[in-house]
Order: C-alpha cells, then sequence, then structure tokens
C-alpha cells in the first residue's frame, strides 16, 4: 500500500518539489480549497519537519518555478 501526502499548503509543496518530489494528483473537489498529493518515502517526514523549523533550505528560482507551475496546474486544468 502506497501512503500519500496530502497538503493544500502550496509552499510547502512547492518546497518539496525543489528536493525531487513530485505532485501526483490535485483533489479539487472543494471550489475553495485544492488538495495537492505527493507519494510519501522514508526521507519525507523529515523534510516537513524540517520546513516547520524553519531549517529547509531550497533554492530561492526553483522555489518559484515551481511555485508558479503549481498555480498554473490549479487554474488551467
Amino acid at each position: 500500500m502506497i501512503n500519500y501526502f496530502e497538503s493544500s499548503d502550496i509552499s510547502i509543496v512547492s518546497a518539496l518539489l525543489c528536493y525531487g518530489y513530485q505532485v501526483e494528483s490535485i483533489d479539487k473537489e472543494n471550489p475553495s480549497k485544492a488538495v495537492f498529493i505527493i507519494k510519501k518515502d522514508n526521507k519525507l517526514e523529515g523534510l516537513i519537519q524540517k520546513y516547520f523549523k524553519h531549517q529547509l533550505q531550497v533554492d530561492a528560482l526553483d522555489f518559484f518555478n515551481f511555485l508558479k507551475e503549481l498555480k498554473t496546474r490549479l487554474y488551467h486544468t
């Protein structure tokens, strides 16, 4: 059984994409809140903890580009 991380926080998802993760799908059932779905692995939880502790470092340009890509997927698909 594959476990998934689900979040409506576009910033954490953009940060995770900087580490090579991919959005498997976007749940748009709730029109006011989309949920991004990412496959979990053994490193994901540690990255999430670092993110919330303000210890996760990402390349600023990569983060911005992934953020734009996520917004495009949200609003144009």
